[in-house]
């Protein structure tokens, strides 16, 4: 709780079903609020973590795992998987942009893997979160990715932790007014359209840079081989 009572905004990690492993252990901290979609929920559950909710279809667990799921979440919510307009990791993502107070920030881990309609829709759910003004990554063994909405002067800061490399792909038609700061190869009011790839592979030249855009929706991607 905050000051006079009011309740403070947590971070909401959300785990889905798609790769998960022991570095995303890592990336849960103890205040975090935990959702679990589907078969990301189980994963949640047998690492000792508690969900506050655990939602979707449940198609990915047998029926002796979807009651560990019950036993081990605060609340399970179980809908049809034929009668429902949204994947299991929208349904989860929605819920969080709904929490009040807003989440600090929304953290999705699993949703990438080997389906990779799934793993674009749950890139294209950071669409929401920048609509909604908050903060949003999804986050794998291998990769970091948020979205940077330009509105007049947008602006990231990318800080280097594990991930090395840093590319820059719109995820509007047209994205103007890049300008890179402290990278190896820098841009200044650049633009960049859907299908190049000017903005693949960058370099961080310290321990952070700042990426401005001033409009369209830009990708900032953080890897690591």
């Amino acid at each position: 709780m905050g000051l006079n009572g009011e309740q403070e905004a947590r971070r909401v990690v959300i785990a889905s079903g798609g790769e998960l492993g022991d570095w995303a252990l890592d990336e849960i901290r103890p205040d975090d609020v935990l959702i679990g979609a589907d078969r990301g929920a189980l994963f949640l559950v047998r690492h000792g973590l508690r969900p506050m909710l655990a939602l979707g279809d449940f198609d990915s667990v047998s029926a002796e795992e979807l009651e560990q799921i019950r036993h081990g979440s605060d609340e399970t919510d179980a809908c049809d998987p034929i009668d429902k307009n949204w994947t299991d990791t929208e349904l989860a993502f929605r819920y969080a942009l709904e929490r009040d107070p807003k989440p600090a920030e929304i953290v999705l881990l699993g949703a990438l893997g080997t389906r990779f309609d799934h793993s674009l829709a749950n890139v294209h759910l950071l669409q929401l979160g920048g609509a909604s003004g908050i903060p949003c990554r999804i986050v794998d063994r291998h990769n970091e990715i948020r979205l940077v909405a330009g509105s007049g002067e947008g602006a990231a800061t990318v800080r280097r932790g594990r991930f090395r490399q840093v590319s820059l792909l719109p995820l509007s038609a047209e994205v103007t007014g890049i300008t890179l700061e402290g990278f190896q190869y820098p841009l200044r009011d650049a633009t960049l359209r859907i299908g190049q790839s000017l903005g693949v592979s960058n370099v961080l030249l310290a321990e952070e840079g700042t990426v401005r855009v001033r409009t369209g929706l830009l990708l900032v991607i953080q890897s690591v081989d």
